[in-house]
């Protein structure tokens, strides 16, 4: 079994206190890639934790991100809602402190700074989506579930993707519409991106959250747990690291 340290790191971004979460396998020697986990709307919880010591038990360095600062989670739609809304209002804001994430991560010391990448759920998976578009220094990212409204940059903005990108798509996903998906898609091809988007049946919004059924019955909102969907997901975005880590 692995031996998976972890530990909590706060460091500012625009002045702001924020505060992320390492794990990583002590037993693996020297430096090792790193990949950062990007929260859904609830914030830097236990689920975004988990993906972190999930992804050190694949070897890697994890690290959950915090962009809300200090913190701060959420317990309910309204107060996720709030948080987030209040987040994306500033977009120069989000790429601030995604990358002082980015350089934390890169400067913890079982890090190998040159091997970097980002994975995100809901909202965190259109913000992977969106640094990617702005030319952010990352091997791959990997969205699920994610906003792809994020990963379209305004006419005018956003650079070169270097980053490879998967994105794994609930087919029944009620919060993004067909005709966001195509203009995602048109946008990866616009800009020669590699990138491979997955559409998964049958898979609600959430699909990867094990809370996700309990939470939409709870709040009346279509979100749902999908272990096949989550299973396979998971397994493809291994591969995706693997190649653009070699």
């Amino acid at each position: 079994m692995a031996n998976i340290q972890s530990q909590e790191i706060s460091y500012r971004a625009g002045g702001v206190e924020m505060r992320g979460y390492v794990a990583w396998n002590e037993d693996l020697e020297g430096q090792r890639p790193g990949v950062l986990v990007v929260h859904e709307w609830w914030g830097n919880n236990d689920y975004a934790r988990r993906r972190a010591d999930m992804l050190a038990e694949l070897g890697y360095t994890g690290m959950a991100v915090d962009l809300y600062g200090g913190g701060r989670t959420a317990d309910n739609p309204d107060s996720a809602g709030q948080l987030m809304t209040d987040l994306l209002s500033d977009l120069e804001a989000v790429r601030a402190r995604f990358d002082a994430g980015l350089e934390v991560l890169k400067a913890h010391g079982t890090t190998d700074a040159g091997k970097v990448a980002a994975i995100g759920y809901c909202m965190g998976g259109g913000i992977v989506l969106h640094m990617a578009r702005f030319g952010a220094d990352l091997a791959a990212v990997a969205s699920f579930h994610g906003a792809l409204p994020l990963g379209v940059a305004p006419a005018g903005e956003g650079g070169s993707v270097t980053a490879r990108i998967a994105v794994y798509h609930g087919e029944e996903d009620a919060f993004v519409t067909q005709e966001e998906v195509e203009a995602f898609k048109a946008e990866m091809r616009n800009t020669g991106a590699d990138c491979l988007f997955v559409t998964i049946p049958g898979a609600m919004h959430g699909f990867t959250n094990p809370m996700a059924t309990m939470n939409g019955e709870k709040y009346s909102i279509p979100l749902r747990y999908n272990e096949l969907a989550d299973c396979v997901s998971w397994d493809h975005m291994q591969l995706v690291l693997q190649s653009a880590f070699a």
